[in-house]
């Protein structure tokens, strides 16, 4: 849900006309650019930035794995998480009634809701919605504003996605412990400087962290995202892949961001 200022919406071409049937007013369908996939999203709500599509990169998914991702918003992660891994099934829980019902019309245009269903209810309550144990890979791209930190007033869409209003840290990553199998995988995308929390309260609920990349905008510049997974149950050991770089100049990818997104475009 969360969102990166430096990062302009990527799937705002190629709008289908033909697709009117799927949206409703102020709505526009972008093409995700991979297996033909089509995203519904409201700009006035919350586009996906790419924050999420490093987040679907990073994630590993088995064949047969069953998916959760936690405050799916529109269905992006769930939806390109189809397109790329051979997991059996994908579900998105989103605690906002009319994201939920975008996120589902965006499942039925694409004709995938035999393996990706969207589900309204609130991730504090997950384990109740769907039972302990039960997932393989958990995901989450949540809020990355603590509290009012930060809070401006904007729009109520846009505050639940940005803002700890509806859920906290704390709940993300309790939820998630429950929900996974033992040796289950947990994949977050989040913000360096709530680093030493995350890691804490991963540690405390025995998700333990397996891996870790911090994203940069450019070399020179602070990191300003950082990729996360838990293990549930694992033994404590780490690994820190190298540094992510986004840009090589203003508006040009490096070599390593255009692969991630052909990645994200085949099994």
């Amino acid at each position: 849900m969360g969102n990166q200022d430096w990062m302009a919406d990527i799937g705002n071409n190629n709008v289908e006309k033909t697709a009117d049937v799927f949206l409703r007013p102020g709505e526009r369908l972008d093409d995700l650019q991979r297996d033909g996939l089509k995203l519904i999203q409201n700009p006035s709500w919350f586009c996906f930035g790419m924050d999420a599509v490093l987040l679907a990169a990073f994630a590993q998914v088995k064949e047969g794995d069953e998916c959760l991702d936690l405050g799916c918003g529109n269905g992006v992660i769930p939806i390109l998480l189809s397109g790329r891994t051979n997991g059996r099934h994908f579900t998105g829980l989103e605690i906002q009634e009319d994201v939920a019902g975008m996120a589902s019309r965006s499942v039925d245009y694409n004709k995938i809701s035999g393996r990706v269903s969207i589900v309204c209810g609130d991730l504090k309550e997950a384990a109740e919605l769907f039972g302990a144990s039960v997932f393989d890979v958990v995901t989450c791209n949540p809020p990355y504003m603590s509290g009012t930190h930060g809070l401006t007033g904007e729009e109520e869409h846009k505050t639940v996605a940005r803002h700890e209003i509806r859920c906290t840290l704390s709940d993300v990553i309790e939820s998630a412990t429950r929900l996974l199998k033992p040796g289950g995988h947990f994949f977050m995308v989040h913000r360096p400087f709530r680093l030493a929390e995350i890691i804490s309260k991963m540690v405390s609920c025995r998700l333990e962290p397996k891996r870790m990349r911090l994203v940069y905008p450019y070399v020179d510049k602070e990191p300003n995202m950082v990729l996360l997974e838990g293990v549930r149950g694992g033994n404590p050991r780490i690994s820190v892949e190298a540094p992510l770089i986004v840009y090589e100049k203003e508006n040009v990818y490096t070599e390593e961001i255009r692969k991630l997104y052909e990645m994200c475009d085949r099994k």
